[in-house]
């Protein structure tokens, strides 16, 4: 059985998101554009391609890849060619997209659990990460997970100019690379 108290706290997350997303309505982005524009922000480079966005957004690829089209024609982001995968594509925001995110309507939400939770968003956090965790694992999806925090990450390997390594896909890791989500990542053993 639900406690009551549990029920409440779906139904208030529920609103806040739903409040969330009519910021999102104002100019000429919807919701699910404003998905993927947070999403190519946080990815690091072997993530930016519809698959990796369907599969982080849960959505059908048709419909990923008419939010990416749209995105495209209305100067937010750039396709090219992948060069690890010759058959898929990948993803770069432009200036006008990061000008855009610094006016993302989430940033207000922010606010607003910064402000409500004070010292206490450290715990509201590891609940939140846990209850995200949970439903990841009953959906069967995937982490998508920092760099830094995955069992293939190597810190300081170099290879070439950059000071760390992807064992996975011997791959070279900037340091921004290692501090973004990766479609690969796979939680280090505790």
């Amino acid at each position: 059985m639900i406690s009551g108290k549990a029920i409440e706290a779906a139904r208030l997350l529920d609103r806040l998101q739903r409040l969330a997303r009519a910021g999102e309505l104002a100019g000429d982005l919807n919701p699910a554009q404003w998905d993927a524009l947070r999403y190519l922000a946080r990815a690091n480079r072997f993530s930016r391609t519809p698959a990796a966005l369907a599969d982080y957004l849960a959505s059908t690829r048709g419909t990923v890849s008419r939010t990416l089209a749209s995105l495209e024609a209305k100067g937010y982001v750039r396709r090219a060619g992948n060069l690890r995968d010759g058959r898929s594509v990948e993803f770069t925001l432009t200036k006008k997209a990061a000008d855009t995110l610094k006016q993302d309507p989430l940033l207000l939400v922010a606010k607003d659990i910064e402000k409500a939770a004070g010292r206490g968003l450290p715990d509201i956090l590891e609940s939140l990460r846990e209850m995200l965790r949970t439903a990841i694992a009953r959906n069967e999806g995937r982490a998508f997970g920092i760099c830094v925090s995955c069992r293939y990450f190597r810190a300081n390997q170099r290879m070439g100019p950059s000071p760390h390594h992807c064992a996975l896909l011997d791959q070279p890791l900037s340091d921004a690379d290692s501090e973004a989500i990766c479609v690969e990542q796979e939680p280090r053993a505790a």
